[in-house]
């Protein structure tokens, strides 16, 4: 039997409706920006694997430091008792995130890295005697999979037999120019009329809201006005941080700076699962206390990893090369020269593109999950593209290492389906 006659016994993968879409590809192996199946296809991965693999995958540094650190210590309680790794990690990514960070919590993945952040904004205004008990969030935002996450997220295609049991959370638009102050309007009388925790966010581009972009004055206005209301600033930078706005972290476009920030993804370059929520020290020392009770009591059993920690310092040095920077400003370049070409076709609605983060909007009607988002997925994985549509949304957010012909290929595809498929 095949890999993926195999999987059909007794695997259950994620967004997956098996009834519907009974069919796995089985992967081997993969090297930089490919992936390679077990059909014989090599498929370029033009999402960087839900953007964890930014360096590309197998990198031989990041490689040779988890063997090294595999040989050393695997595996060690969290809990009154440190490492290497995670010392070293720490004062390696304080240098890159927001000047305002000074405290790092770790958990296992992007979904827990946000359920840590509301815990933190509740229990900040619980400590400092203050009963606050409602979230804001943008509409349409996603930020995991877990209940707190969930609870802030805006898409019910995720959420929808869940609601009922969700935290208080008020919704806005995002902020695109034109409706900045109409956002901040209803911002200000939702803080007036509730007692507001938090405000969490996607800064600049939201992932799962098929690549939605905001404008970066009309965020500074709100997290601004957040601050001025002693509301807790949350920044999900799960999916944009380490180098996918051209920029370390979203939040580094901003002048105003989050209280809270969330990271997983390419945190750990895709090797291993790893999350942490950072944090200002004013937020911190909400909980420094001779009261027990004031502590941050959350935990999970394989915080701060010393693999994962490895890999992670691995992909934190890695990014700061000048070749991995001159990498993410050549697909920059790249997706731009693009979009000059394509942008005006009859058949695109409209185009957008943050750093190496590059989205299509095809003027078709589709469903999220419908039979034509089917039908493009099909299309980029016969033709060896690993693509995966949002909607009528094609997007890349391809590995940094993704060479010009690979992209010249995923471009070219695209154009084909415009011109030939739709």
């Amino acid at each position: 039997m095949t890999l993926s006659e195999r999987d059909k016994k007794h695997l259950w993968h994620p967004l997956t409706q098996h009834k519907l879409h009974p069919e796995a590809i089985a992967i081997t192996h993969a090297k930089g920006a490919v992936l390679y199946g077990e059909d014989g296809k090599e498929y370029i991965d033009g999402i960087a694997s839900w953007y964890t693999s930014a360096y590309g995958h197998c990198h031989p540094y990041i490689v040779s430091c988890v063997k090294k650190q595999v040989e050393t210590l695997d595996q060690v309680v969290f809990t009154g008792l440190t490492h290497e790794p995670v010392v070293r990690l720490s004062e390696e990514l304080i240098k890159i995130l927001p000047n305002n960070q000074n405290k790092l919590f770790f958990s296992d993945n992007g979904s827990t890295s946000v359920e840590v952040a509301i815990k933190m904004s509740l229990q900040y205004h619980f400590n400092k005697g203050e009963k606050r008990n409602t979230l804001i969030a943008f509409e349409e935002g996603f930020h995991g999979d877990t209940f707190g996450a969930m609870s802030v997220s805006g898409l019910s295609v995720y959420n929808g037999p869940f609601e009922e049991f969700f935290l208080s959370v008020k919704r806005i638009p995002v902020p695109n120019g034109d409706n900045n102050q109409e956002v901040l309007n209803q911002l200000k009388a939702i803080i007036a009329e509730n007692e507001v925790a938090s405000f969490i966010y996607e800064p600049l581009v939201q992932g799962a809201a098929a690549m939605k972009m905001h404008d970066a004055e009309g965020l500074e206005f709100l997290i601004k006005e957040c601050k001025n209301s002693g509301v807790v600033t949350i920044a999900d930078e799960v999916m944009t941080g380490f180098g996918k706005t051209g920029k370390n972290f979203a939040s580094l476009h901003l002048d105003s700076y989050p209280d809270i920030i969330c990271m997983s993804k390419a945190l750990t370059a895709g090797m291993v699962p790893m999350a942490i929520t950072s944090c200002s020290e004013e937020v911190y020392q909400a909980f420094y206390s001779d009261d027990i009770g004031k502590g941050l009591f959350h935990g999970h059993t394989y915080s701060a990893n010393p693999i994962a920690c490895a890999a992670a310092l691995a992909g934190v040095e890695l990014l700061q090369t000048k070749e991995m920077q001159d990498n993410i400003q050549r697909v920059i370049a790249s997706h731009q020269k693009f979009d000059e070409r394509i942008k005006n076709h009859p058949k695109i609605a409209r185009t957008r593109q943050c750093g190496i983060i590059y989205a299509i909007d095809l003027d078709v009607e589709m469903e999220r999950y419908g039979n034509l988002r089917d039908k493009l997925l099909s299309f980029f994985l016969d033709n060896e593209l690993f693509m995966r549509p949002l909607g009528s949304t094609v997007y890349i957010a391809a590995p940094y290492v993704i060479s010009d012909e690979q992209l010249q290929k995923i471009y070219d595809k695209i154009e084909f389906l415009i011109q030939k498929i739709l």
